[in-house]
């Protein structure tokens, strides 16, 4: 190929993007979408006309206004239509999940002798019903103060001055369309009552700038730590004002690990706490990007590392940085089964502690907030409280 055919090709495949961007967002809301009216409205159900056509009026009103709904609130920060598109999300994703999982007892029934219309129709209610009670049930686990989960991590790099330290993780609080101060005072409250020596957000503090979301941020600032109360960056953070949210968790009395370290020492032991920005930070305007380098730089090497990383998939670098723990967030545990198998594509791990090479261990929080939908499935929301103990 010439040079002349090799720039004529390159905005040629530049010009299809659109395109295929635009086919593959429809063909993803038609499955959506199309699914659950199938399941239904129309497979075999045999409804009254009036049924199908007002069923069929709703999918319709749903799917055409959800993307534009999607624009006005994430594009253009409504939160009014952040709420609508968001919940429509959550909604819609259940129906679609147990309208195929619905499909499934159709064939039961099928196999069983059973005809339709009665088949599908039983499909259909056992299909609402399902989604019904899940998205009342996601919901009311979405808007709750988290669960504190309890977890032992053995370091045995940790000195018998650090045994049983404790440290409470806070990640993904997604401070957002929703206002949700009440609900921030009451995670501050909880995090208090644990007593804890230190006390990390992995990130993801918000969407939305520091002004948009200050009223609540603001319990943060009354979360009370022995030793120290550490925040890293999130992807989150990239799409907005990574500089504001860091200016103001430092307003509120927090050490901002952007790319460095401290170290808190107890009984005479001492351990480092670093931190780096999130793994998307270099694609955004900001000039961050994950350092760990820096943000280890001058440290001990004799010294146990406890890493603050918001993705769980930083991992590599923290095992060839040695480090002895990363903590993390991100994934939500999936926020809405069975969206943890995506999820499982992109990241190591989904929730829980897991070991990487010989040294490194990585903890990774279903989160204390949500994003988007204000819906949790099987995946509940959590206050990580990490008890840190010697060989």
């Amino acid at each position: 190929m010439s040079t002349g055919e090799a720039v004529q090709a390159a905005p040629a495949r530049r010009s299809l993007r659109p395109l295929l961007f635009g086919l593959t967002v429809t063909t993803v809301l038609g499955l959506l979408f199309g699914v659950p009216w199938w399941t239904l409205l129309l497979a075999g159900t045999h409804w009254p006309t009036p049924v199908v056509a007002a069923g069929t009026a709703v999918f319709a009103m749903a799917a055409l206004a959800f993307p534009v709904l999607m624009f006005q609130g994430h594009a253009r920060g409504k939160d009014w239509a952040s709420r609508i598109a968001d919940t429509t999300l959550g909604v819609i994703w259940v129906l679609f999940v147990w309208a195929l999982l619905g499909n499934v007892l159709r064939a039961a029934l099928a196999f069983g002798g059973v005809a339709d219309p009665l088949r599908s129709r039983i499909t259909a209610a056992a299909v609402a019903v399902v989604a019904l009670v899940l998205v009342l049930w996601g919901y009311a686990e979405a808007m709750r103060v988290p669960r504190v989960r309890r977890v032992e991590v053995v370091l045995p790099r940790l000195g018998k001055g650090l045994d049983g330290l404790k440290v409470v993780l806070l990640t993904d609080t997604h401070y957002g369309p929703i206002e949700r101060s009440r609900w921030s005072a009451g995670v501050t409250r909880a995090v208090n009552a644990l007593d804890p020596d230190i006390v990390c957000h992995t990130g993801d503090i918000a969407d939305g700038t520091v002004a948009q979301r200050t009223a609540q941020a603001a319990p943060l600032g009354d979360i009370r730590a022995k030793l120290a109360r550490t925040y890293v960056t999130g992807n989150h953070e990239y799409y907005g004002e990574a500089e504001g949210w860091l200016a103001h968790m430092q307003h509120l009395g927090w050490e901002c690990l952007h790319n460095r370290h401290l170290v808190v020492e107890r009984g005479g032991d001492r351990l480092v706490v670093a931190g780096v920005d999130d793994i998307t930070a270099s694609h955004s305007r900001t000039g961050h990007s994950m350092d760990h380098a820096a943000a280890l730089a001058g440290t001990d090497p004799d010294l146990p590392v406890l890493l603050l990383a918001h993705q769980p998939k930083q991992i590599d670098a923290a095992v060839a940085h040695g480090v002895d723990l990363q903590i993390s967030g991100h994934t939500h545990g999936g926020q809405i089964w069975p969206f943890h198998y995506l999820v499982r594509l992109d990241q190591p791990a989904v929730q829980g502690l897991s070991r990487h090479g010989t040294r490194t261990q990585l903890y990774t929080s279903r989160g204390t907030g949500f994003w988007g939908p204000p819906l949790r499935v099987f995946a509940p929301s959590e206050i990580t409280e990490l008890t840190l103990r010697t060989a």
